[in-house]
């Protein structure tokens, strides 16, 4: 896969023309997938390069600054899934105002049709762009027969009577929901980042050493623990994860840490990714240690349980 920032990064043969899909793709859900797919679909048939147009940063970060909503995808993890869907070429536009407040009409020509000589676009049913949103389907099929592209727009993707949104997913991923969240994207909401010391209270104190996480994404699940398949090295295992402030030892600051199972190896340094597969419980203060050592080795003993079963299965 082929990645470019400008129109003139591209090395790929354009000159027969491509197929493209435009957006801005945040979790690259099955609404998503399902756009790339059709796309690339096209491509095949008409034997053109696929193309995903896409922006960096998200449009609202831009528009919305500090009010925008935490990305489900950083562009690093939004760029592996297109990458792992086949698609030919993603253009990450640089997204200013600038660019925010250009006319439809002269994105689709100067960027769609003179710089990717498109033929054909592929459009989610809400789909719009440009000053004053004034990209919709009607404008881009106006413009279709006029600068010789077709403009096909799809349907909403339903699952469990709702449309798959990014905005759906989020706010079941604020809410610990990680559960119901893998339908809507076919994979676990995964968090990644980097294993760093903390207070070290679970091997000394507690007998569960655990890695404790900077995590590099905008958005984790609720305070809670969860149980979760720990990518190590290129290896997964079962795992329990808290995400909270430990209230049993007073702290404030939120924190990630991870008990692996089965694992017994310093990864200080250490890339981790950590899959959200339910939520056994809330983050709760225990009165002894005593206790919380029970409650853990009872939430290790589910979580091992669940991981078990197929419909848990990465």
């Amino acid at each position: 896969m082929e990645i470019a920032r400008e129109l003139q990064e591209i090395s790929i043969d354009l000159s027969r023309g491509c197929c493209v899909t435009i957006g801005n793709f945040d979790g690259v859900h099955n609404g998503h997938r399902k756009l790339i797919r059709r796309t690339m679909e096209k491509a095949a048939k008409l034997g053109l390069p696929s193309v995903v147009v896409t922006f960096c940063p998200h449009p609202l970060k831009v528009l919305a600054g500090a009010h925008a909503a935490p990305l489900i995808t950083d562009y690093e993890k939004k760029l592996d899934l297109f990458e792992a869907l086949g698609v030919d070429l993603v253009l990450m536009l640089e997204f200013t105002k600038a660019l925010a407040g250009m006319e439809p009409e002269q994105f689709v020509r100067e960027v769609l049709v003179e710089g990717l000589h498109m033929k054909e676009l592929v459009v989610g049913y809400d789909y719009s762009f440009g000053k004053g949103r004034k990209g919709n389907f009607e404008l881009l099929s106006e413009l279709g027969a006029r600068f010789g592209y077709a403009t096909e727009r799809l349907d909403p993707v339903i699952i469990d009577g709702a449309i798959v949104s990014s905005t759906r997913i989020r706010d079941m991923i604020k809410a610990g929901r990680v559960w119901y969240v893998r339908p809507l994207m076919d994979r676990f909401y995964v968090v990644r980042g980097t294993v760093v010391h903390g207070m070290d209270r679970g091997g000394k104190l507690l007998g569960f050493p655990t890695a404790n996480m900077r995590v590099r994404d905008e958005l984790h699940p609720m305070p809670g623990v969860y149980a979760t398949w720990a990518e190590v090295d290129g290896k997964v295992y079962k795992a329990v994860t808290n995400i909270g402030t430990n209230p049993t030892f007073g702290n404030d600051e939120i924190s990630v840490e991870t008990f692996i199972m089965d694992f017994d190896q310093d990864i200080y340094g250490w890339e981790l990714r950590l899959n959200f597969v339910t939520r056994l419980r809330d983050e709760k203060k225990f009165g002894s240690l005593d206790e919380l050592v029970a409650q853990i080795t009872k939430d290790i003993s589910l979580a091992r349980q669940i991981l078990e079963t197929p419909e848990a299965q990465l």
